[in-house]
């Protein structure tokens, strides 16, 4: 068992005098299909083996009492009294998740709880779905309900939405509650289907976090979101059928070119051509030909840098790293870009000289050194 868990054990009864039931969900890392999700498109995601775990033991009242391991600090939350938005702190996950499994019907009652995670914030490796996953999942079994893992996902991304105010995809929820071990998963985000596709036992997912998070980054993030929704209204007055830009087809997006504002087309060129690419990757990964898929990563991160323009000088640079780098089979940003995390297919074997490269070169680069993950696919949320 992890020591983690024996750690968070301890903690739990040190703290509330009580045993607990521990759930954890874990962090994800997209490989590739960025900036897709929320035009109804195609990503492919895999859980990662950082983690974030609740303790939690049933109350005779409706209060939620938090402990947070990683602040250092105790909240209560009144299930009977909660408001219709959050404040901004990080208890608003915890809220959120307990409001919208009330709203739902889900019979839930006070608890003490421990929180504690090992996912990195702000590296955007999803630690916010980690913690809304875990709790949901936690919640439900004191309450004695079930729900299926799409609908759990769902309610938390309705939480993060609506509660907490941030305007995220169903990727992160979705793959906290369905990763599985040595796999990643193509999902489609507007039906939700989903396939699993197996990574080889040899190989690593490293991921290298820039330390850096420009101030740019939340507002340049909606911007994208708005100039994509305005591409799509274009073809859909001209197209039927087209609801998103997921439905519009290469012959379409060129015979748009002279029409569109430049800026616009170039935001729709990335969407489609990236879902193009997330649909060749799969079928390269499902053959074994890492050769292929890595190809595909690196032309993913010259669209967002090109096309998109969310990358930064920080990203570039642990690319073209990367790049070359022995054992390494395609590199590229991953997340919403402007800081946080590249992903990069490794050899196993490879991994140790490639930490050193990555870790050497940046500290040359840009005067600061990575933090470097390293980790398999992993599986999603579960009771330990």
């Amino acid at each position: 068992m992890d020591d983690r868990f024996q750690f968070i054990k301890d903690r739990f009864h040190r703290s509330f005098g009580a045993a607990a039931v521990i759930s954890r969900a874990p962090g994800r890392v997209n490989l590739i299909g960025e900036h897709t999700d929320y035009n109804d498109g195609f990503v492919m995601p895999a859980a990662i083996t950082l983690y974030t775990w609740v303790a939690a033991a049933a109350r005779n009242d409706y209060i939620l009492v938090i402990r947070s391991e990683n602040f250092d600090e105790q909240v209560e939350v009144d299930l009977n009294h909660l408001p219709e938005k959050g404040s901004g702190g990080w208890s608003d996950y915890v809220a959120g998740v307990a409001k919208t499994l009330r709203e739902a019907g889900i019979r839930t009652r006070g608890a003490n709880l421990l929180l504690y995670g090992n996912v990195p914030q702000g590296a955007g490796l999803s630690s916010s779905a980690s913690l809304e996953v875990a709790l949901g999942y936690t919640l439900l079994q004191l309450a004695g309900e079930k729900l299926d893992r799409r609908s759990l996902a769902l309610l938390c991304q309705k939480a993060e939405n609506e509660f907490v105010g941030a305007r995220c995809g169903i990727m992160d929820q979705f793959i906290a509650a369905h990763g599985q071990k040595d796999h990643a998963l193509l999902l489609d985000c507007r039906s939700l289907d989903y396939n699993l596709l197996p990574l080889p036992a040899d190989v690593r997912l490293v991921m290298c976090n820039s330390m850096v998070r420009h101030s740019i980054a939340a507002g340049e993030y909606n911007q994208r979101r708005a100039e994509c929704e305005a591409g799509a209204r274009y073809f859909a007055e001209r197209h039927s059928g087209v609801t998103a830009l997921r439905d519009v087809n290469p012959e379409q997006l060129a015979a748009a070119e002279q029409y569109l504002p430049e800026k616009i087309w170039r935001r729709c060129r990335h969407v489609i051509s990236e879902n193009a690419r997330v649909q060749d990757a799969a079928a390269a990964l499902s053959a074994g030909d890492l050769q292929a898929f890595g190809r595909l990563m690196q032309l993913s991160h010259e669209s967002l840098k090109t096309d998109f323009e969310v990358s930064c000088s920080e990203l570039d640079l642990l690319v073209a790293l990367a790049e070359g780098a022995p054992g390494v089979y395609g590199a590229r940003m991953t997340g919403g870009g402007f800081g946080g995390c590249t992903i990069n297919l490794v050899q196993a074997d490879q991994v140790d000289g490639f930490r050193v490269r990555i870790t050497e070169g940046y500290r040359s680069g840009v005067g600061i050194e990575p933090e470097i993950y390293v980790s398999s696919a992993a599986d999603g949320v579960c009771s330990m």
